[in-house]
């Protein structure tokens, strides 16, 4: 198995000096930077899910029209431990990990007792994060790690559950106008129950003194509300959730962890991403948390069964709260990217069962309380609905905006309210993306751009500085390349034509990745601050 994905990726920590084609906008000067697994052997081990490798981060760096290449492992306990016994001793969501056999017998026994509740990895492989001044590598477990943007260096790990009462948390926070964080994690069975909490961390604390700082923003994290989990033992997986000007949107989807097969898995010898299981026979219920109050909405909305893991936006118009998420009717994907799927045929051998739709609610926050059972209480124009059942609760039916795309992003200043525009993979029956797109939410228009033999990343929308339109900018995708002779490069598109400005290309092998962000110039500290 040494497809693209199987394959280790060599570190380039000093800065490559990519060559660019095409005219780049002078105001395009910061840092893209990246995080995804790079790493799937260690020794004589294999990963078993392309999500469980070690995060690789590397970064394009705009300056001055020219662009420089860099690539790092992030140094983690888990990169630590595994590289020195040359072997994978820390276990991830895909694949148990056992102590080494040459340990003694009683630290043996002592490490069984110990995984009841397991002590979670800190091989932060899906995104960056911005707190205050400080990056951070996210995934979804209870650590975060922070790095050094310029130069990939890792430094030191924060621990969640320090701060708040979380086993597990998203790595797509959501940033307001002031870059205050709000982030969304789960408690799991403490002190008798299961919720799910929203959490902040400032963006700056101002009477601290200046040597404290460091440490500060985690410091202040505070708890905004939590929302009981309709089940003790069994918590609903999500992987983002949704914000309007006033609302916090959660879905608790049927897809849910089991925390007794967890506690379990290893004693039983399986890994912890077998404990997830999809009950189709279940709804799928929202949540709506006002900001101001920190209350939860008291009607009961919800819709089918589903999966989903990215939400795209959110917004409020005349009483409604309306959504945008990209969902599955199955949980294929993750199974997907065990390695073993992904082998040489993968592109013919690999199939969803069920491709990725992206669907809009619009769910009546205000309605006619004296309607009657039946009638649907949207009063926008819109195709999908929101019916009053007998029991007061309603049933919601999306919109079909369109089919076949992932890992959505936005002009992120349009975050929270009305807008036209998705970027996104287009993704099909495949797993692997063979184009990016720009959707229009309003037109339906859908503009492509693809290459043969090019594996684009998640496309990454940077405004212009003097934007007045929502697609005022350029989006930057990486493209991986499946032909060996043709190296891989950095696309810049002018996001409102999604024709080529131009591209940086570099002539190392780069790793398929998954999530980051673009971070301006304005936005670095100097090395001397």
């Amino acid at each position: 198995m040494d497809t693209i994905f199987g394959r280790n990726k060599e570190e380039h920590p000093e800065p490559i000096k990519a060559e660019v084609q095409g005219q780049l906008p002078p105001w395009l000067q910061g840092i893209l930077l990246r995080n995804g697994p790079g790493m799937h052997t260690i020794g004589d081990t294999k990963y078993n899910h392309w999500f469980d490798g070690l995060a690789l981060l590397h970064s394009f760096t705009f300056k001055n029209g020219e662009v420089y290449y860099r690539s790092k492992y992030l140094r983690s306990d888990a990169y630590n431990c595994n590289i020195e016994a040359n072997r994978i001793v820390v276990s991830e969501f895909g694949t148990m990990a056992y102590p080494d056999p040459c340990k003694n017998i009683f630290a043996k026994a002592f490490s069984y007792l110990s995984h009841t509740i397991p002590e979670f990895t800190d091989n932060c492989l899906i995104n960056i994060m911005k707190t205050g001044d400080d990056f951070y590598a996210t995934s979804e477990t209870n650590f975060i790690r922070k790095i050094n943007p310029q130069t990939l260096e890792t430094l030191e790990k924060a621990d969640y559950s320090k701060y708040v009462a979380v086993n597990v948390a998203t790595s797509h926070p959501h940033y307001d106008s002031a870059g205050n964080i709000l982030n969304m994690g789960t408690s799991i069975v403490d002190k008798g129950k299961t919720k799910y909490v929203l959490f902040k961390i400032p963006a700056s604390v101002p009477s601290v003194p200046e040597k404290e700082k460091k440490k500060s923003c985690l410091k202040h994290l505070e708890v905004v509300c939590s929302i009981p989990s309709r089940s003790l033992l069994h918590p609903s997986y999500y992987h983002s959730f949704g914000i309007t000007e006033n609302y916090i949107v959660f879905v608790e989807q049927p897809f849910k962890l089991d925390i007794v097969k967890m506690a379990t898995a290893y004693i039983r010898g399986v890994n912890w991403a077998s404990c997830l299981t999809y009950h189709k026979e279940d709804k799928t219920w929202f949540h709506f948390v006002d900001k101001k109050t920190k209350k939860e909405v008291s009607t009961k909305f919800y819709t089918d069964a589903m999966v989903f893991f990215h939400h795209v936006n959110a917004y409020e118009e005349d009483g409604h709260i309306i959504f945008d998420i990209i969902a599955y009717t199955d949980n294929s994907l993750y199974d997907l990217f065990y390695l073993k799927n992904l082998n040489k045929n993968f592109e013919e051998n690999s199939k969803l069962t069920s491709i990725p739709i992206c669907k809009r609610f619009v769910v009546p926050l205000q309605y006619d309380k004296d309607a009657e059972v039946g009638s649907n209480l949207v009063t926008l124009p819109s195709t999908a609905t929101a019916v009053k059942e007998k029991d007061g609760s309603i049933y919601c039916q999306p919109e079909i905006l369109c089919e076949g795309i992932e890992l959505p992003r936005i002009n992120y200043d349009y975050n929270g309210k009305k807008y036209k525009y998705i970027f996104a993979t287009e993704v099909q029956w495949s797993p692997v993306p063979m184009k990016i797109v720009k959707f229009n939410t309003q037109t339906k228009e859908m503009l492509h751009w693809g290459e043969d033999h090019s594996w684009p990343s998640e496309p990454i929308f940077v405004p212009s500085p003097d934007a007045r339109e929502e697609d005022d900018g350029v989006v930057l995708t990486c493209i991986v390349t499946s032909d060996p002779k043709k190296a891989p490069f950095l696309l810049v598109l002018d996001a409102k034509t999604f024709k080529e400005l131009g591209r940086a290309t570099v002539d190392v092998e780069i790793h398929l990745d998954l999530h980051g962000m673009f971070v301006p110039e304005k936005d670095l500290k100097t090395e001397t601050e």
